[in-house]
């Protein structure tokens, strides 16, 4: 393989930079050329490459966000749109495709795949919802922007003696309310991996007031629902004074932390050996500190992400 290209898809995460730069650097280190593919999927569509060299990916590592940019592109989950793609990859000579982000963009680098084109899978997302890893490329960075927040948040709930209900992004995995409720300290961690009743929040509310609590921390997965029902809900049916916080997309930018940058920096990096080797159709991740990579089409059909149920009832037990 002589000649590769990259892409970054989907809604953008901290580290997909590192990624991109992997690719580059290390596809050139082995004498091979690299084209970027601007806006995703759409780009790739309508032609959107441009080769890529060292200095390319200078200055990077350190940003948030994509060089290449991001869209979404619903004319990929058309036969139509996969064979445009495909005219426009073998048109400028590219036998190998290395896509970065979450489930949707995997699912195109799956169509591809099942159509003859060898990619390869790189989770970029700070939901951290894609299976056969245990991290994703983002969300590191965004649980510690939410931990900075919560830290804040808590400073005016103590000085007002008020219930703060923080909604998080995540999608439907409560990944990050779970591990930033954790490190936050949170009373209550709302999930969508756990039917917890709005009466188990309440009683544990009352028992931090019971001992004397002036203030409490409540996250909110946003696919759970809304902090404003959350909060609405709370008031009618106690007398705690509450007031919502929803962080948005805020989580999703940023200078990616050092975790981040790593991590990007190894995926990135196997992906095109995995490529130089001639095996497409995979996707790469990380388990227990170690690079793996697996069938794109079977982690997608038969692969699922689970969430830390140990972990989330230690939240429990610290938050008596």
């Amino acid at each position: 393989m002589k000649r590769i290209g990259v892409l970054t898809s989907g809604g953008d995460s901290p580290g997909m930079n590192a990624a991109v730069r992997a690719v580059v650097r290390k596809a050139i280190f082995h004498e091979v050329e690299v084209y970027g593919i601007y806006h995703g999927y759409e780009g790739l569509i309508k032609g959107d490459i441009k080769k890529l060299e060292i200095g390319s990916v200078g200055d990077i590592i350190h940003r948030g966000g994509t060089m290449l940019f991001s869209a979404r592109c619903p004319e990929m989950k058309t036969e139509e749109g996969q064979l445009k793609a495909i005219e426009q990859l073998n048109k400028h000579g590219i036998e190998g495709l290395v896509v970065i982000g979450g489930d949707g963009s995997y699912m195109g680098a799956k169509a591809l795949t099942e159509r003859g084109f060898p990619c390869v899978g790189v989770p970029g997302t700070i939901d951290n919802d894609i299976p056969g890893t245990e991290f994703t490329i983002g969300f590191d960075t965004a649980i510690n922007t939410v931990i900075d927040a919560i830290d804040k948040i808590r400073d005016t709930a103590t000085s007002h003696k008020r219930t703060y209900v923080i909604e998080v992004m995540g999608r439907d995995a409560g990944d990050i309310a779970l591990w930033a409720g954790l490190a936050g300290g949170a009373e209550s961690i709302l999930i969508p991996e756990s039917a917890d009743d709005i009466n188990d929040v309440i009683a544990r509310l009352k028992r931090g007031q019971d001992r004397g609590k002036k203030h409490s921390i409540i996250i909110v997965a946003e696919g759970v629902g809304s902090a404003v029902e959350v909060a609405k809900k709370l008031e009618e049916l106690t007398d705690f004074e509450t007031r919502v916080s929803v962080l948005g997309y805020i989580q999703r930018g940023g200078s990616p932390t050092v975790a981040d940058r790593v991590l990007a920096s190894r995926l990135g990096a196997q992906a095109v050996s995995l490529l130089l080797e001639g095996k497409g159709g995979r996707a790469v991740g990380i388990e227990q500190n170690r690079l793996v990579d697996y069938d794109i089409i079977e982690a997608l059909t038969q692969k699922k992400h689970t969430l830390d149920h140990q972990m989330f009832d230690l939240s429990k037990e610290l938050s008596i």
